[in-house]
């Protein structure tokens, strides 16, 4: 069974697209947890960051943020990539979280 983070890059799931490249989709998170709250999601199936070996797909993931902050004109903002359950990964399909528009607090969690 493919996991709803497969089925959201591949379109086949309604979602607010605000970019979509080769090798990620970015989303606007269902349940936001700051005023602008967006998903890197990658197109093929990874589970988890510790899984990623190809070192420009890497690249790729932090030119996607860039692009998409750019696009948006967000300044300032927080990069989150939760890996493993106990470090908050609740869909194990590589994703990051870009969180903007409050003050963020330190330590996050």
């Amino acid at each position: 069974m493919e996991c709803i983070f497969c089925k959201i890059a591949k379109g086949e799931l309604s979602s607010d697209f605000i970019l979509n490249n080769s090798k990620f989709v970015v989303v606007r998170d269902v349940n936001p947890q700051a005023p602008v709250h967006m998903l890197v999601i990658s197109k093929g199936h990874i589970e988890t960051l510790n899984d990623l070996e190809d070192r420009e797909m890497m690249a790729e993931l932090v030119s996607t943020i860039r692009d998409v902050t750019k696009k948006l004109s967000i300044k300032e903002y927080r990069t989150v990539i939760n890996t493993g359950k106990e470090a908050g990964q609740e869909i194990f399909h590589l994703h990051a979280h870009i969180l903007s528009g409050r003050q963020m607090k330190w330590p996050p969690g």
